[in-house]
């Protein structure tokens, strides 16, 4: 065999083991943000013009959230947290859409005082769902609610919707991931 055509072997296989290499590594990133984002991975790529786009998309998102100060409640933060969520559960027998109102102001409190930037819904949306990628169309769903609400166009039985969805991130982000208890009513 001549020294051309054994070099021409040696290239076409180191070609096609780093292009192995490359789909390898793709395929585990993209099980990565899958695994990490869960349905925000679908919708994020259904939203965008391109798979590579979106995840590149989920990946700043990642880097984002890896630079932000997110840290659990003290015991005596997460109390008053739940005392102030029962509050607004009581609240919203005489007054829903009020409660609505609160309970969107306390998730953002919350929010903030987890140590995420409240600076905008979207923006919220997408600090969110690096870790609460499950719980995220929870928050959409209450905070569409909660738009209606501010123009008067909601109904009763929306805004009782809105407060089960609100109450789904309220106990996600009060638990920190599952670390401590969610509030009870």
């Amino acid at each position: 065999m001549s020294t051309g055509t054994l070099l021409a072997i040696i290239i076409a296989v180191v070609v096609v083991l780093a292009l192995a290499a490359v789909t390898v590594s793709l395929m585990r990133r993209r099980h990565h943000l899958r695994e990490r984002f869960g349905p925000e991975y679908e919708r994020t790529v259904e939203g965008s013009d391109s798979r590579l786009a979106a995840e590149r998309d989920l990946r700043q998102r990642e880097k984002r959230h890896d630079s932000l100060d997110i840290k659990p409640l003290p015991p005596v933060s997460r109390d008053r947290y739940t005392r102030e969520w029962n509050s607004v559960q009581e609240e919203f027998v005489d007054r829903p859409q009020d409660a609505v109102h609160d309970a969107d102001r306390l998730v953002t409190s919350l929010m903030h005082d987890r140590g995420y930037p409240t600076e905008g819904f979207d923006q919220q949306t997408k600090d969110l769902s690096v870790e609460h990628g499950r719980t995220l169309e929870h928050y959409r769903a209450a905070h569409e609610v909660e738009s209606l609400s501010n123009r008067s166009q909601a109904t009763t039985e929306q805004l009782r919707g809105a407060m089960v969805h609100y109450r789904a991130l309220f106990d996600e982000l009060l638990s920190d991931g599952g670390r401590a208890q969610p509030a009870r009513s």
